[in-house]
C-alpha cells in the first residue's frame, strides 16, 4: 500500500510518462490541476463519494493497498476515492481496461459506465473490459469504495496491439516542417508527436518529382526529428511523413514537402578523345557527355604534365588548337562541365604522336593551258592521304617566281597575271599536315597574244529566277572600225584564281543584235564572267573586263506553277479568295502575287507567299479571277483561273 506520505514524497520526482511533476498534496480547499496523463485523485469520507473531497492530489497510476486510513482526516473504513483523467487518445482504437481490487470499483469513459462491481468483497476480484475508444480527447473516471478491512484497488488501460484486432490507422503526423540547408545539403524534418499510446514510430518517405513514393521508407525513427542528405543532383525531391503503430498500421501521409537540391554532382569524364594533326593545327575531338553543356581542353607536352588550359567553355565536342607546334608531339585531356558549373574528372590522354617527316607523293599529269585571260594549270592529286593542299610556283623560263608560291586546296589554278606571249614554268608540290613538301612536278604554258578583235560589249548581267542572264552585242555594233569578229566565248568561275569554265561558244556577225545567254547552272553566291571574241581563224581576242552576278537563291529548275485558289466567301457583292503556292513551289521564293478580275480591270500585286484577295463585284455577270505567282527575282508563273457568276 502507498500512504499519502509516500505519495507526497513521490510527487517531487520527475515522471517520464507524464512529462511533469506530481503535485505536493494540498489542503482540501486548494484547487488542484494535474497534467495529462496524471490522474486527479480525490478522497471522500464516505462510500458515496459525495460532498467536498477531504483531500485532492495527483497520481501517476492506480495501484493501491491501504490497511488503514489512506490520508489524514479520513476513517480507516467506509471511505471513497475517485480518480479522473482527460487525455488525447489520438486515433483511438481497441483498448483493454483492467480492474482488480476488493470492495467497490466502477470505471467510466466519458461518463458512460464500462465496469461496475460495487459491493463489500472479502477477496480481490479481477475484471477485464475490451472496448473501442474513439479518436480524440476522452475522460476516464475510476470510483473506489472501501467498507471494511484492507483496501485494494488497481486499474490500468492499454491499447490492444495485435494485428488481427487493431485495424485503426494512426493519425497523420501534424506540424511537420522541412528545412533545407543548401550549404551542407542536409534536410531536417520535425513534427509534433502523435497522441496514440500504441505508436511504434515514424516513417519518412522520399521521392523524385514525377515519380511515386517507394514502398519502403527512407528512414524510421521514434523521435520527432529526422535528417537526410539527398543526392546533390539539382533535382526536385518530395518528402512525406507517416506514423506507424505496433499493429503495423500506417497513417495517411502528410503533405508533400518540396526540396530542390544544389547540383554538386559532376558529369562523367569524356571518352573517345582523339588528337588529329591538320594543317597548322591539332583538332581534338571527343564523345558528348550526358548532362554536360560545355567542355574544357587541357594540353601538355609530355604525358606527366603539367597540364595547361588550351580552351574552356566549349559548347561543341571539337576544338582546333592553332597554337600547337605540330612538329612536336602533344597530349590532350578534356573535362565536361554541367550547367551548375560542376567539372568532371579528366579524360584519358590522347596524343598526336611523333610528327611525320615523310614527304607526300608528288602530283601527276600536270598541264598548263594558255588562254588570252591567263594560263590554266591542272593536275592529278597526290596519292598521299595526309595531303592538305598544294604549292604552285610560277616563273618565266630561266627566272624566279617574283611573288612566291600560292597555296591551293584543289587540283587546279588559274594564273591571271601570266605575261602575254611569254612561256611560264609552273612547279607544283603537295603539302601534308606537317608542312612536308613533295618533289616538284613541272609544266610549261604560254599565254597567247590576243587576236586583233575587241571583246563583245556587255549590256546587262543580272540574276533571275530561272537563270543568270547576260546580254551583249558584237563589237562592230559599238565600234564600226573594229576588226570583224566571227564568234564569241563566255567563261565563268566562282572564286579567284580558280580556272575559268567555258560556258558557251556562239557566232557573231556585223548584223548581230544584242544576244542573251541564260546561265541555268549558276551557283548561289558570287559568279564571275568574261567574254572574248573570235577572229576568222577561231583565235580568241582579249577578254572583256570581268563582271559579276551575285544571287542569294538557287536557280529554279522550272517556272512557278499556277497557285492554289480557295473561295472562302462567295456573296452577291464581294468575293474572298485565299491564295497559296502550289505544293511543288513552297519555299521557292514566291514574294508576291499578281491578280486581276476581268469584270473590274487592272492588275494588282499583293506581297507574301500566301495572301487573301477581297474584291467587290460591280455587276452580276460572269467574272474571272486570274492569279500569277511572282518569283524572288520578279518572274511570273503560270496563271490560275476562278470564275464567279451569280444573279442579284
Amino acid at each position: 500500500m502507498r500512504t499519502v506520505r509516500q505519495t507526497s514524497v513521490a510527487a517531487t520526482l520527475v515522471l517520464a510518462a507524464a512529462g511533469g511533476l506530481l503535485a505536493t498534496a494540498p489542503t482540501a480547499s486548494a484547487a488542484v490541476s494535474c497534467a495529462s496523463p496524471l490522474f486527479k485523485r480525490e478522497f471522500f469520507a464516505n462510500t458515496t463519494l459525495t460532498g467536498t473531497p477531504k483531500r485532492t492530489d495527483c497520481d501517476s497510476a492506480i495501484n493501491e493497498h491501504w490497511t488503514g486510513a489512506p490520508a489524514p482526516g479520513l476513517p480507516r473504513d467506509r471511505f471513497g476515492v475517485r480518480w479522473t483523467l482527460t487525455r488525447d487518445f489520438g486515433s483511438g482504437g481497441p483498448f483493454t481496461f483492467t480492474v482488480q481490487g476488493r470492495d467497490g470499483a466502477r470505471v467510466y469513459l466519458d461518463g458512460v459506465r464500462k465496469y461496475n462491481v460495487w459491493s463489500d468483497l472479502a477477496t480481490a476480484r479481477k475484471g477485464t473490459v475490451n472496448l473501442t475508444v474513439p479518436k480524440g480527447r476522452h475522460t476516464l473516471r475510476v470510483d473506489f469504495a472501501n467498507w471494511t478491512g484492507t483496501a485494494d484497488i488497481a486499474f490500468a488501460y492499454a491499447p490492444r496491439t495485435a494485428a488481427a484486432v487493431d485495424k485503426v490507422k494512426p493519425l497523420t503526423p501534424a506540424s511537420v516542417t522541412v528545412a533545407h540547408d543548401r550549404a551542407t545539403g542536409r534536410v531536417k524534418l520535425a513534427w509534433a508527436r502523435n497522441k496514440e499510446m500504441d505508436l511504434a514510430g515514424y516513417r519518412v518517405y522520399r521521392r523524385l518529382s514525377g515519380q511515386a513514393f517507394p514502398a519502403r521508407p527512407l528512414l524510421v525513427t521514434t523521435g520527432a526529428t529526422a535528417t537526410d542528405t539527398p543526392p546533390p543532383t539539382g533535382q526536385t525531391f518530395l518528402y512525406e511523413l507517416r506514423a506507424a503503430d505496433r499493429a503495423g498500421n500506417e497513417s495517411p501521409g502528410s503533405a508533400d514537402f518540396t526540396v530542390v537540391t544544389v547540383d554538386r554532382t559532376a558529369p562523367a569524364a569524356p571518352t573517345g578523345v582523339k588528337a588529329t594533326v591538320s594543317t597548322g593545327a591539332v583538332t581534338v575531338a571527343w564523345q558528348p557527355v550526358a548532362g554536360a553543356n560545355r567542355y574544357r581542353v587541357l594540353r601538355a607536352d609530355n604525358p606527366a604534365g603539367p597540364w595547361t588550359k588550351a580552351a574552356d567553355n566549349l559548347t561543341g565536342t571539337t576544338h582546333r588548337d592553332t597554337t600547337a607546334d605540330i612538329r612536336r608531339p602533344w597530349y590532350y585531356k578534356t573535362a565536361a562541365i554541367d550547367a551548375a558549373g560542376n567539372v568532371s574528372a579528366l579524360s584519358a590522354a590522347a596524343t598526336t604522336g611523333a610528327p611525320d617527316t615523310t614527304p607526300p607523293a608528288p602530283v601527276t599529269a600536270l598541264a598548263a593551258r594558255g588562254t588570252t585571260a591567263g594560263n590554266g594549270i591542272t593536275w592529278t592529286a597526290s596519292v598521299s592521304t595526309d595531303t592538305t593542299g598544294y604549292q604552285v610556283f610560277a616563273a618565266p623560263v630561266g627566272g624566279q617566281d617574283p611573288d612566291g608560291p600560292v597555296f591551293v586546296t584543289g587540283t587546279s589554278y588559274h594564273d591571271d597575271s601570266a605575261e602575254t606571249g611569254t612561256e611560264t614554268v609552273y612547279r607544283v608540290q603537295a603539302v601534308d599536315h606537317y608542312g612536308n613538301l613533295s618533289q616538284a612536278t613541272e609544266a610549261r604554258g604560254t599565254r597567247p597574244v590576243p587576236a586583233d578583235v575587241p571583246a563583245p560589249t556587255v549590256d546587262s548581267a543580272a540574276p533571275g529566277d530561272l537563270a543568270n542572264t547576260i546580254e551583249f552585242r558584237a563589237p562592230y555594233l559599238t565600234d564600226p572600225d573594229a576588226s570583224p569578229a566571227t564568234g564569241y566565248r563566255l567563261y565563268r568561275r566562282t572564286a579567284a584564281h580558280t580556272p575559268w569554265k567555258l560556258l558557251t561558244t556562239g557566232t557573231l556577225s556585223q548584223e548581230s543584235y544584242p544576244l542573251a545567254y541564260a546561265d541555268t547552272t549558276a551557283p548561289v553566291g558570287r559568279a564571275s564572267y568574261y567574254l572574248v571574241s573570235l577572229d576568222d581563224q577561231g583565235a580568241e581576242g582579249a577578254p572583256s573586263a570581268p563582271f559579276e552576278i551575285v544571287r542569294d537563291r538557287a536557280v529554279l529548275t522550272a517556272p512557278l506553277s499556277a497557285p492554289k485558289l480557295t473561295v472562302v466567301q462567295d456573296v452577291r457583292v464581294a468575293v474572298i479568295v485565299d491564295v497559296k503556292p502550289a505544293d511543288a513551289d513552297r519555299g521557292k521564293g514566291i514574294k508576291a502575287y499578281r491578280w486581276s478580275f476581268s469584270c473590274v480591270g487592272g492588275w494588282n500585286e499583293s506581297q507574301g507567299e500566301t495572301i487573301r484577295i477581297t474584291q467587290r463585284i460591280p455587276y452580276a455577270g460572269p467574272c474571272d479571277l486570274q492569279v500569277e505567282a511572282v518569283g524572288h527575282y520578279g518572274s511570273t508563273g503560270l496563271t490560275a483561273y476562278q470564275e464567279f457568276f451569280w444573279a442579284r
